[in-house]
């Protein structure tokens, strides 16, 4: 490891009370304990403040979906929010029988719209008695319950996310609350209700009308990976197509919940005021009698590999905007480093490459990202995306975007700018472990994508072993043309 970075781990170790990512001081620091169903707990003690943040990561994804169930993941990361059958409900007993007949209209009602020729009359008797029920059902609706309870007992950042191979809830709360997290997020695991289904389900719709299908970003992305990827579930959006969406059913949804959403699945991070010994207790007490439910398998399509260029023209009333992407190995791949290197490199902030030259320089483009997507478990593509600036056009931008790579793969990069970029990797890495949530949220990620925490540990030292030459010859080998899927999306008004 050179000095410079060296000194850093040093002065920073300090600052960061001990949790740096030199592997030794990392691993000293972390509790790890797994319960006999499978689930994985991991601690990290910071007594400086009484709060914890509490990370649960599901290690499934849309990238675990069927054909039959795409966009499941995120239906059921809003349908986890609805309660239990002790929570959010004001009487289940007399809940459920209506939860039942609600599920029976409108499973009959979506059969009935995918038969040709079905009756609109009897499609319109099933919608009306549908609503009429969903209106009775509101009654023994209790609104916002999870988060609710949080904020009354001092939680802050409560949310959940999904992405293509990971299902997240968070909260950070007083440590003299921890066991209230325990029994909700137990009681969620335990005992989750479908709630408002039919209700959720149609805000998604609208969710995908909204947010994707109007937007010109998200439409981008979506055309840039849909067509990038071929076989790969990578391919499919979080969120699903609208004919997904539409004939998800309560039973689908259902079982793809109780056979994945288990411990053997799952990875819980407490970070703060709490002793290991008590987290292990606590977290016996309340999921240890959880079954542990069915290993997540791996996916089996493997993406072919890409021997000729795709080149893709979307047709949307907005500015003209491009993307390029390359596909690429994942972690733990050497050459996933390297990647991590040239995106800094290329297009981290205003000292960038990429921003230098074709924002500021040559005034050529309004903004310049470079990203890794769509996902961390399996390879995965290195995204190059700009937008003109006007009179100039797409074509001149990406001309310059490929100039700009020319001399990656030509030249060395000097060793001033590549200890840089080592060193700013560093401080972003370490800015995240300094926060109770930050760190939460790495240790349950990289212990479900990579198998073992200790990745994040052993980050700086991976990243310095590699020199320009490797950058070098990563450039070389993966940003070709044969193997990059370039998408335009422009006005009609602006296409040849």
């Amino acid at each position: 490891m050179n000095r410079y970075i060296a000194l850093i781990f040093s002065l920073l170790l300090v600052c960061f009370q001990g949790v740096a990512l030199g592997s030794t001081v990392l691993e000293d620091k972390v509790f790890e304990h797994r319960f006999d169903n499978g689930l994985k707990l991991l601690v990290v003690e910071r007594h400086d403040t009484p709060v914890v943040s509490a990370y649960i990561t599901i290690g499934v994804g849309s990238v675990h979906e069927t054909s039959e169930t795409r966009g499941v993941a995120h239906l059921l990361e809003h349908m986890l929010f609805k309660g239990t059958k002790t929570l959010g409900t004001t009487d289940f007993t007399k809940e459920k029988p209506l939860l039942e007949e609600i599920e029976r209209v409108g499973s009959q009602l979506d059969a009935l719209r995918l038969q040709n020729g079905a009756d609109p009359a009897e499609v319109a008797a099933l919608e009306k008695q549908l609503s009429e029920l969903q209106a009775e059902h509101k009654q023994y609706v209790v609104k916002d319950v999870f988060s609710n309870l949080y904020s009354e007992n001092g939680g802050v950042g409560y949310n959940a996310f999904t992405s293509k191979d990971l299902t997240t809830y968070l909260i950070s709360l007083p440590s003299n609350k921890l066991e209230l997290w325990a029994l909700i997020e137990s009681d969620r695991m335990k005992n989750p209700v479908l709630r408002e289904f039919y209700t959720e389900r149609d805000v998604i719709r609208e969710e995908r009308r909204r947010s994707y299908d109007t937007n010109p970003a998200r439409k981008h992305y979506e055309s840039l990976v849909t067509n990038a990827f071929k076989v790969h579930p990578y391919r499919n959006p979080i969120i699903g197509w609208h004919s997904d969406i539409a004939n998800l059913s309560p039973q689908k949804t259902r079982g793809f919940l109780e056979k994945y959403y288990a411990p053997v699945n799952t990875v819980i991070a407490l970070v703060g005021d709490i002793k290991a010994a008590d987290a292990v207790a606590l977290v016996d007490r309340y999921f240890g009698d959880i079954a542990p439910g069915t290993p997540a398998p791996r996916v089996s399509a493997v993406e072919p590999v890409q021997k000729g260029e795709k080149r893709i023209l979307e047709v949307f009333d907005a500015e003209p905007r491009l993307a390029i992407a390359w596909h690429k190995p994942t972690m733990p791949d050497k050459d996933d480093y390297a990647f991590d290197l040239i995106d800094q490199i290329l297009g981290s902030g205003r000292t960038s490459r990429l921003y230098r030259s074709l924002v500021e320089e040559q005034k050529l483009a309004t903004s310049v990202s470079v990203y890794g997507a769509p996902g961390s478990r399996y390879p995965n593509l290195f995204v190059i995306e700009g937008i003109p600036r006007h009179p100039h056009t797409v074509e001149e931008l990406e001309s310059a975007i490929y100039a700009e790579l020319d001399k990656l793969k030509e030249e060395l990069v000097k060793e001033e700018e590549l200890t840089k970029v080592r060193n700013r990797l560093l401080t972003d890495q370490l800015r995240q472990l300094r926060s109770n949530s930050g760190l939460a949220r790495l240790l349950t990620s990289y212990q479900s994508l990579a198998g073992d925490w200790r990745y994040v540990a052993n980050y700086a030292v991976e990243i310095d072993k590699l020199s320009a030459e490797d950058l070098k010859q990563v450039a070389n080998r993966y940003l070709t043309k044969s193997n990059r899927t370039v998408v335009v999306l422009q006005r009609e008004d602006q296409t040849l």
